[in-house]
């Protein structure tokens, strides 16, 4: 399939609406500008937004876009078949600019490494604006440390205005995975959990009178499971949440959070963010968060990493979905296409939009049987296997012995018509194999695919009419000893 996608933000595998139990989507609505995800994104001109770990600043009714643009990055997108690289080369701090959150100009490099001396790791960009000064201050990683920038304007080249060190308070005297985050009164905080173990979560201030240095951390939280990076924030009525993913290491994982009324603390236990583990946070690491504010209404804006060019997690860097509240609880909408009009604050799902969550097994970065979003019948029999159709990975089913399994999905939708397809090799010579749909309050419709398939081949279930609200997808074997079927990219699209 085609990777190099048309201006609308774009990205390929991993992609839907929340599984049963989740809240369901908006429902399809033609309104505002296409987010498309699970591609490569490009910007207005028709070139690769190139930007990854970065943050969003919002100027009057244009939003700007930091991130960094890394040498794994180009190579991975010339050729995403080459599978995952090492290349964290530092190119630029890049800029974007939007109205709309969907189509992106590129504004220029903010910095790039004759700006901090050749450089060497860059990552982890914030911008905000001084109330005082009036100047927009950039805050990075660079090697070891910090360092800090300053422009008159949010699209500006920015110069070096210094470096830090070391952060008071902090175990590890430094950040680990940071943000910057503006609150409601103009002041600047960094979000970060600590290098080396990224156990302990921290919030600082930027000084007040010119962002350019790193107060001292105030200890919010102390992970008891593993550290935590990509380290966000976002408010909902009086309420901060702080929200992280996993220490796997570029990977998708769930989203984790803790809440307050003050920035400082005290903090809550720690959750996971509704909607986010059955597929690992639509295949993503947290990036970035923004809050979205209309004419007609608000929602939180989550900006998803995915590191491909260092991790292979399917195909693109960026991914975003929107973030609502049932009460105080936040809900990740997991989608693969969606609408969004940022001048009246509103969304829906999109007419093109997967509702199978982790459609190509990308969200799980190791070799296993239970796979984030699927449930199965007979064992080890189903696993997942590298050599994917998009991606690394593909599910599988397949023994030495005879065998029957299942492996399947249950999804809340909206009602309407829907065509099933998925991408498929098989040994053939089962007494039955198929790719299925049933539950969905008519009988089961199938495509068998118990006959020799030796390359990939996109098997397709069309005509299937949703009248109770939810569907049970997902492939089935009856098998002889040796048998084994290859399935990858589930796609559940409606079509009337």
């Amino acid at each position: 399939m085609s990777v190099l996608l048309p201006i609308v933000v774009a990205l390929t595998s991993a992609g839907g609406s929340t599984s049963a139990g989740a809240a369901t989507p908006a429902p399809r609505a033609a309104v505002g500008a296409t987010i498309q995800n699970d591609g490569f994104w490009k910007d207005t001109a028709g070139n690769p937004i190139y930007s990854q770990g970065g943050g969003v600043l919002k100027v009057g009714n244009t939003y700007y876009w930091y991130g960094v643009k890394y040498g794994g990055a180009v190579s991975y997108y010339n050729n995403p078949a080459g599978g995952k690289n090492g290349n964290t080369s530092f190119a630029a701090i890049t800029t974007y600019s939007s109205t709309d959150l969907a189509n992106w100009k590129f504004e220029g490099n903010a910095m790039t490494p004759s700006d901090l001396g050749g450089a060497g790791w860059v990552g982890r960009v914030g911008v905000a604006r001084n109330p005082g000064t009036g100047k927009y201050v950039l805050v990075s990683q660079l090697n070891s440390g910090l360092v800090f920038g300053t422009s008159s304007t949010p699209n500006g080249h920015f110069t070096n205005a210094g470096t830090q060190s070391s952060i008071t308070n902090v175990s590890t005297g430094m950040s680990g995975d940071q943000s910057i985050f503006t609150d409601d009164d103009g002041k600047a905080y960094v979000i970060f959990s600590n290098k080396s173990g990224r156990s302990h979560l921290y919030v600082s201030p930027l000084r007040t009178s010119d962002f350019l240095h790193v107060e001292a951390a105030k200890n919010v939280f102390n992970s008891s499971s593993g550290g935590r990076e990509g380290n966000i924030m976002f408010t909902q009525n009086g309420t901060y949440y702080f929200c992280s993913s996993d220490l796997h290491g570029w990977n998708a994982s769930h989203t984790y959070c803790i809440t307050a009324k003050n920035v400082m603390g005290p903090y809550s236990a720690e959750f996971v963010l509704q909607g986010t583990d059955a597929d690992f946070s639509h295949v993503t690491q947290t990036g970035l968060a923004f809050t979205v504010t209309g004419s007609s209404g608000s929602f939180v804006m989550f900006g998803g990493d995915r590191w491909s060019d260092f991790a292979g997690n399917g195909i693109g860097y960026n991914d975003w979905v929107p973030v609502t509240f049932a009460g105080t609880t936040p809900v990740f909408h997991s989608l693969s296409q969606w609408t969004v009009d940022a001048a009246a604050g509103t969304w829906a799902a999109g007419s093109g939009n997967n509702y199978v969550l982790n459609p190509g097994a990308e969200a799980d970065r190791v070799a296993q049987n239970a796979l984030a979003g699927w449930t199965t019948t007979g064992g080890t029999v189903n696993s997942n296997k590298l050599g994917g159709h998009t991606g690394r990975w593909a599910m599988a089913q397949t023994s030495s012995s005879a065998y029957n399994a299942t492996r399947y999905q249950n999804i809340s939708l909206p009602n309407g018509t829907y065509t099933l397809s998925a991408w498929v090799k098989s040994s053939g010579g089962q007494k039955k194999a198929t790719i299925f749909a049933k539950n969905f309050g008519g009988s089961e419709l199938n495509s068998s695919i118990s006959q020799a398939i030796g390359s990939w081949t996109k098997v397709s279930v069309p005509g299937i009419t949703v009248t109770n609200g939810s569907i049970q997808v997902g492939v089935f074997s009856d098998a002889n000893a040796g048998n084994w079927v290859n399935v990858d990219d589930f796609s559940l699209v409606q079509t009337g």
